[in-house]
């Protein structure tokens, strides 16, 4: 079964400062997350980032919140990895 993507407003600006090639990158990480959520186990983030998890792909990073009751995956935020968790 596979959950459904939702974005904020700020990973939508985040995707569209990157250029065409890491976007459809990123967007079929997405679809596959979308996709094989159940086989995978999600990697959590600590500290002030707590309750949130992380997809890599490549130097970019998504951080997204789970909805299991709704089987909704929130992507928060896209960016590269030096500048993700500041």
């Amino acid at each position: 079964m596979s959950y459904s993507i939702e974005f904020t407003s700020e990973a939508i600006a985040d995707i569209a400062k990157l250029d065409p090639t890491n976007q459809i990158r990123i967007a079929r990480k997405i679809k596959w997350l979308g996709e094989n959520f159940e086989q995978i186990t999600p990697l959590p983030l600590t500290g002030n980032l707590s309750g949130f998890f992380k997809l890599r792909t490549g130097d970019y990073r998504m951080i997204y919140t789970i909805n299991q009751a709704q089987q909704t995956t929130i992507i928060h935020q896209i960016g590269h990895r030096r500048e993700i968790y500041d």
